[in-house]
């Protein structure tokens, strides 16, 4: 016989499928038939316990009587928390329900239970986290701090801040940026997304600004120092002629990010820059289509992440400003 079939039989023996017994055939199973960690079965015991004991309290004993209210009714405990333990968090809370789910899978495949209640009660989904954005004033002392530096390198920093600002690129399509790919006269840049997709996207007046400056008066001092001049035509080089790669231009925003204060350095990216962008927009009166083509997403549903930023501002907006917004 083998190690389920036994599991079977002895669950199955007695006056009653009870929890309990339900739940050490199942870690049984987990340790001997799966090979877990023990650190894994740990885990699910500790859950299961806790299971079980919510069960008791509802004055549910088998598992056969369990429905389906139950299941979600325990979910909810966890997401609320009691006087014996804090509120879990959505990830901790998916771990539990796991656990649950794989326990009433089991009974059902061995035949102790004749429907799995648990099978339609989802984890939750962890948080979304909206993406970083910073005001207007702190993008301009950022790409200030960073066209600070004497000599050619402050004038491709600021460069290339006002791009990534500007375009609203990503740090690997700015860097990857050839000099033919601006078009001065018609203000607009070619980007190269994912999966090589390129789009149009137009540049602000500041932007060019900053660029037409570095490319006459810093970019050729960049490129003679480099063998054989300009590697490959790229926009943005580094000192030694060559071209400027993503981890220089994360430095290059950290540096920036130090010299200007506010946020901490470490909590502003190059896709911070990226944020903002299609923040600032949407607060301006943007179309959400509109940013999303500007951005390269292959959905408006990634795109709207950033109406629930501006939404978040309306609000608070609304209840500085109404008069009967607060009590």
């Amino acid at each position: 016989m083998g190690g389920a079939a036994v599991l079977t039989a002895t669950l199955s023996s007695g006056p009653g499928t009870t929890v309990e017994r339900v739940v050490t055939g199942y870690l049984d199973h987990l340790a001997v038939e799966r090979g877990l960690a023990a650190n894994t079965i740990t885990s699910y015991r500790r859950d299961l316990r806790r299971y079980t004991r919510f069960l008791a309290d509802a004055g549910v004993r088998g598992l056969a009587e369990v429905a389906e209210s139950d299941v979600s009714g325990f979910l909810a405990a966890l997401r609320a928390g009691d006087d014996e333990h804090p509120p879990l968090s959505a990830p901790s809370a998916a771990r539990a329900v796991v656990a649950v789910r794989g326990l009433h899978r089991f009974a059902l495949l061995d035949g102790l239970v004749p429907d799995d209640v648990a099978a339609e009660v989802r984890p939750p989904a962890p948080a979304r986290r909206l993406p970083k954005a910073i005001p207007v004033e702190q993008v301009v002392a950022l790409i200030e701090a960073a066209g600070s530096l004497e000599g050619p390198r402050g004038l491709r920093d600021r460069a290339l801040l006002e791009v990534l600002y500007g375009t609203g690129a990503r740090i690997s399509e700015a860097v990857g940026l050839a000099v033919d790919d601006l078009d001065r006269g018609q203000a607009v840049v070619r980007l190269a997304g994912k999966g090589g997709k390129q789009r149009i996207v137009p540049v602000g007046s500041y932007a060019l600004r900053a660029v037409e400056e570095y490319l006459v008066r810093a970019r050729p001092a960049l490129a003679a120092a480099g063998r054989g001049g300009v590697r490959g035509g790229r926009l943005f080089l580094n000192a030694r002629g060559g071209p400027l790669s993503r981890q220089s231009a994360w430095a290059i925003l950290r540096t920036a990010a130090e010299r200007a204060g506010g946020e901490p350095a470490g909590a502003v990216s190059p896709h911070t820059l990226r944020h903002s962008f299609a923040t600032h927009l949407l607060d301006g009166g943007a179309d959400v289509r509109v940013v999303q083509e500007l951005l390269g997403h292959a959905s408006v549903t990634t795109t709207q992440v950033y109406t629930l930023v501006t939404v978040d501002k309306l609000r608070e907006v609304y209840a500085s400003s109404h008069p009967r917004a607060l009590s």
